[in-house]
């Protein structure tokens, strides 16, 4: 009986170590997960965790995949324990700097960590591999302000400047804290963030630049422009030149952040809103569904007062949505492309609403 309640308190202590902010997630990090987990969790870290072994061991393996141009490659899952070949894996892989990129919070999320465990442990080799990937960020930046998916040796479409999944806006939103020297970049030194500042101030003009019109007014962006005439360009065989509904909020919520907006910037956001407000889509519901061959599916029914949503692509010059399968052909209903890629990608959603809740706010700050 004196032993059963022993090991009773012994899991409650456990327990309550387990939800300890930091520990769990060190204890987490020890196994192998899906490189998707990487980006998100790397940014919910305590101060306090920040000062344990188990962060610096994070930290190795951050300096260990870092390439030699500063840039860091896309898809791993940095935190696992690695064995003797990984690392000799890793090691020989720094050279290829082809895998240099952007995309999937790559570079911005190492170079976030490595600024964090630096600071907490003074250790000068994470300032220094931090510093080089800041380098890296500026030195990729075309000279119209844009940034392409991978760097320096790109090839297809990702050389275009990529707005796709929120890429370049990652880049920018660290590059601007960078600028600030703003927590945990404070160690900077003034000329990189005099680099940094003049390196969001490129980017934004290329947003601006970028800006689809339409009849002469200003709507949104696609999820990749061309490097050269900054016309909307196709990326993968399923993502078409088109408007985006989806990377089109982030870009607008980083251009209402702007401290002192211009009039360029106001056309640019107030276009934008009136194109969310124009194309909402307030008569589709998802509706989930098992198919004939067991698999979960859905589609999509004609309701009354649906709660709003945008599709992820519309027709430049109909602003009609449309869905595309990897055959590269485009569809009006996403019923009619293949079943791996309509629920292999996010088609619908309602990321807009934030644009939208933010606008009245944003006009009352800057007395518009």
């Amino acid at each position: 009986m004196k032993s059963s309640r022993i090991f009773r308190i012994a899991g409650l202590f456990c327990l309550f170590l387990c939800n300890i902010p930091g520990l769990q997630a060190a204890d987490d990090y020890k196994t192998k997960k899906s490189y998707k987990e990487w980006p998100h969790e790397a940014r919910k870290f305590t101060e306090a965790f920040y000062r344990t072994d188990e962060a610096r061991r994070i930290g190795e393996n951050v300096l260990l995949y870092q390439l030699e141009s500063g840039g860091w490659p896309k898809n791993i899952y940095i935190p696992e324990e690695l064995t003797p070949d990984e690392r000799k894996k890793a090691e020989t892989g720094k050279a290829d700097v082809r895998r240099g990129t952007i995309d999937n919070r790559a570079t911005t999320t190492e170079i976030h960590y490595l600024a964090k465990l630096y600071n907490a442990t003074g250790d000068s080799r994470y300032r220094d591999a931090a510093i080089h990937g800041i380098d890296y960020l500026l030195e990729a930046q075309y000279d119209n302000g844009g940034w392409p998916q991978f760097y320096p040796k790109a090839t297809g479409y990702h050389v275009q400047i990529t707005f796709n999944d929120n890429a370049m806006i990652n880049v920018l939103q660290l590059l601007r804290d960078v600028a600030r020297q703003k927590t945990p970049y404070t160690f900077l030194p003034d000329s990189t963030a005099t680099a940094a500042r003049h390196a969001f101030q490129k980017g934004i003009g290329c947003i601006l630049a970028c800006q689809v019109k339409q009849n002469g007014q200003p709507s949104v962006w696609c999820a990749q422009h061309d490097r050269r005439t900054l016309a909307p360009c196709k990326a993968r065989a399923y993502e078409l030149p088109s408007l985006s509904g989806a990377e089109s909020v982030n870009i607008t919520l980083l251009l209402m952040s702007l401290p002192q907006p211009d009039s360029t910037v106001v056309q640019a956001v107030e276009g934008a809103v009136a194109w969310f407000r124009k194309t909402a889509i307030t008569n589709l519901k998802r509706e989930d569904f098992t198919n004939a061959q067991g698999e979960k599916d859905y589609r999509m029914v004609k309701t009354a007062d649906a709660p709003r949503i945008w599709a992820r692509f519309y027709e430049v010059e109909t602003n009609r949505p449309f869905f595309c399968g990897r055959d590269g052909v485009k569809k009006y209903r996403v019923e009619d492309i293949e079943y791996e890629r309509r629920n292999g990608y996010s088609w619908y959603n309602h990321a807009p609403e934030k644009v939208l809740e933010r606008y009245d706010q944003w006009k009352a700050e800057h007395a518009l």
